[in-house]
């Protein structure tokens, strides 16, 4: 077993029931949530979605808000202003090219207002059960730390990412990942002495020869 197949085999059993942490009951409503979780909590994502999507929850009903009503349910999530604008445009993209039903492809999800390439992949991966890798802030940084990546960005950790990762476990080493972010691998403080994997990890063992 080399390092990468440690790593993931490691994570496998601390995580095996980690799942996505945004609520939703159908792709749009996951495609709403992602987008409103860029530079927030999922936390804050969920408080918001939990009164928003009992009101709102189909295309129909976004594409016809107005953006500053949109703007008083999502303000916890942080630029809102932005994110109302792009989840009504989306909405009404999603009407207009795909008869009312989210895409469940990247390429198409792509060219929706407001999705990028983590969005695109989180709901590829967690609505459409696809296999599908989404680098967030969490995954970008555990994967370069343990050394499953060595990448200076996350297109490029992506690549490698799916390289490293066998196609089948991509959509739960993506949770995986993020929820060692959470638990152990903070950004700031990361408590290593008691993460399972400091033994193999690049990021502990330089900290160890710089002693």
């Amino acid at each position: 077993m080399n390092n990468n197949e440690e790593i993931i085999a490691i994570l496998e059993r601390e995580y095996k029931n980690a799942r996505c942490a945004l609520n939703f009951s159908s792709p749009f409503e996951l495609l709403v949530a992602t987008i409103l979780s860029a530079q927030t909590t999922d936390l804050n994502v969920n408080k918001a979605t939990d009164v928003l999507f009992k009101k709102y929850n189909n295309p129909a009903d976004f594409a016809a808000l107005e953006i500053n009503e949109l703007e008083q349910y999502i303000k916890i999530c942080g630029l809102y202003k932005t994110k109302a604008k792009n989840i009504i445009e989306a909405s009404k993209k999603i009407i207009l090219d795909y008869n009312g039903s989210v895409p469940d492809s990247f390429e198409e999800l792509i060219k929706l207002p407001g999705v990028g390439r983590k969005t695109a992949n989180v709901v590829l991966a967690n609505a459409f059960n696809k296999d599908a890798i989404a680098v967030d802030t969490h995954v970008f940084r555990v994967s370069n730390r343990l050394g499953l990546s060595n990448a200076k960005d996350v297109i490029e950790t992506e690549e490698q990412l799916m390289k490293n990762i066998p196609k089948e476990k991509w959509t739960s080493a993506h949770n995986w990942l993020i929820w060692h972010g959470r638990k152990v691998c903070s950004a700031r403080n990361p408590n290593c002495s008691i993460c399972p994997l400091s033994h193999i990890c690049k990021y502990y063992n330089k900290i160890i020869q710089n002693k």
